[in-house]
């Protein structure tokens, strides 16, 4: 089966929420002419990295973004991997993505486990602590955000647990843009998974962001790039060459975890 992804690659307004909704409203329709069957968003796509004002403009349990994306899902109905959005909880703030499907039902939501702490993330955020497993269109799918793909062991934690494609929301800085390209290459090779990296363009009062989304398919072959700016980058995804690489080259039944300790 195919599936089309259509990735939003879109430059955020610091700290400023309602201006971020206008600008995500604005793309959606545009990417609606793609008729995907998914669309994937940026990490803290609401907030960007304003971090010492989480308190203040961090949306209480994601609700207002949850409501957004659900009838957003539901008017165009598509898949939503949501981004991921400053979601104020009763202690503190979580990095949390979410994924709504097209009927407007939230599936899943996913809280960054590994804090960034050269963008001080540990300051101001909490970690999660659940995986990003979830099924849409009866496959199994994780979601994982930006720093969590320097860890090999946790993005496989996914995968051997059946997920076939990663999604991976991210604000990644354009001055290691080549380390994006490398480990997003590299864990679509060893978990013989779809890799599918949304990252966000333009800059904030600190740091320029790479852009360069892609979609990387089960051999490692880059499907489709975005370039520095805002950009829609869409592609079709065939789920059964999955099935078709892990049976060619079987390393999830070669696999000896009883040694990795």
């Amino acid at each position: 089966m195919k599936l089309k992804i259509s990735c939003i690659q879109m430059d955020i307004a610091f700290g400023n929420p309602q201006k971020n909704y206008k600008t995500v409203e604005r793309l959606f329709d545009k990417t609606s002419t793609e008729k995907p069957d998914i669309i994937v968003l940026p990490e803290l796509w609401t907030t960007g990295y304003d971090l010492t004002r989480l308190n203040e403009i961090a949306d209480f349990k994601a609700a207002q973004t949850i409501e957004f994306l659900q009838n957003a899902a539901q008017k165009y109905q598509v898949h939503l991997i949501g981004g991921s959005v400053a979601n104020r909880v009763d202690k503190g703030v979580k990095n949390t993505l979410l994924i709504i499907n097209k009927d407007g039902r939230l599936v899943h939501q996913y809280s960054k486990l590994h804090l960034f702490k050269l963008m001080d993330e540990h300051v101001y955020l909490e970690a999660g602590s659940e995986k990003g497993l979830f099924q849409l269109d009866n496959y199994q799918f994780a979601g994982a955000i930006c720093y969590d793909i320097r860890f090999p062991e946790w993005i496989r934690a996914h995968t051997s647990e059946g997920a076939e494609a990663l999604f991976v929301v991210a604000e990644w800085p354009a001055q290691r843009l080549s380390h994006w390209r490398a480990l997003l290459i590299a864990r679509a090779i060893e978990n013989q998974c779809y890799v599918i990296g949304c990252n966000r363009s333009g800059q904030d009062p600190n740091n320029q962001f790479a852009g360069h989304s892609l979609i990387i398919d089960p051999w490692g072959e880059v499907i489709a790039e975005a370039g520095e700016s805002e950009e829609i980058l869409s592609a079709e995804i065939e789920m059964d060459l999955v099935k078709e690489v892990r049976k060619q080259i079987p390393i999830f039944a070669d696999r000896k975890p009883e040694f990795y300790k």
